[in-house]
């Protein structure tokens, strides 16, 4: 049973880089990007088309590789919670969530009693085959949890206080390009009323002692927001990795 390293550095203000998954399944992908020096990725199930068998085997690999497994799930299902909890995810992201109530729901299902009512299906081969006792499972696999949700329309933003008070949360991560819709700006992530608005969900998660993060598009708006105080940082995707730097050596050896 390995520790959450990324939950552990996000406590003590260290900037954690992470990147999205969401149309490649191959399980040399979270290998690749540990080499390459990310500290996450999350596996978008959201919007992406890989289907319950890559999450595991992404979620496999991105431990014994040593780079922080993360969902997204499509919506808060217990189903879909636990099933990628049981797939060896060792955080999630929660989407387009705007009630409090719905959202402590959610994140019950993500812990096992007393302090959840997530429901017990790990098995030797979860836990690298080290031998634990159900008590020893149940603390650590509490403990070690990540806890993610988004706020990404403007209702959220306008609940954010309400939300942010919800027990059990670990990051705040906004996801610009649905709040950039939600506050007319669709797309114009440097506006100035788009910073603001984020900004002040930064503020809100520090007063609270939640870590603020986002997911961001490029290396510019990566580097903007890491200035401005965003730990739990993303950055583009695998295809786009992959799509980018093919086109820069295309482009120089041309």
């Amino acid at each position: 049973m390995q520790p959450n390293r990324v939950k552990e550095a996000l406590r003590q203000g260290k900037v954690q880089l992470g990147t999205q998954v969401a149309q490649f399944g191959s399980p040399e992908l979270p290998k690749i990007l540990a080499a390459a020096g990310f500290h996450w990725f999350f596996v978008d199930a959201e919007h992406g088309g890989l289907g319950a068998e890559s999450v595991q085997a992404l979620c496999r690999m991105g431990n014994l590789a040593g780079i922080c497994p993360v969902v997204r799930v499509a919506d808060l299902q217990y189903a879909l919670v636990a099933r990628a909890l049981d797939s060896g995810a060792q955080g999630l992201i929660l989407p387009r969530v705007e009630c409090p109530d719905r959202l402590a729901t959610a994140l019950s299902w993500m812990k096992f009693p007393p302090a959840g009512i997530r429901g017990y299906g790990l098995s030797p081969f979860h836990l690298e085959w080290q031998a634990a006792s159900f008590a020893e499972v149940i603390e650590h696999a509490n403990r070690n949890v990540l806890a993610v949700f988004q706020i990404e329309t403007r209702v959220a933003f306008d609940r954010r206080e309400e939300l942010l008070a919800v027990p059990g949360i670990d990051v705040a991560l906004v996801g610009p390009a649905d709040l950039s819709i939600s506050l007319g700006l669709p797309g114009q992530f440097d506006h100035p009323r788009m910073v603001e608005t984020i900004e002040a969900i930064r503020d809100s998660c520090r007063a609270r002692g939640i870590v603020p993060g986002i997911q961001t598009r490029n290396e510019t708006l990566a580097r903007f927001w890491k200035e401005r105080g965003m730990l739990f940082l993303g950055c583009g995707n695998e295809a786009s990795l992959l799509y980018e730097r093919a086109r820069q050596l295309v482009s120089a050896l041309s």
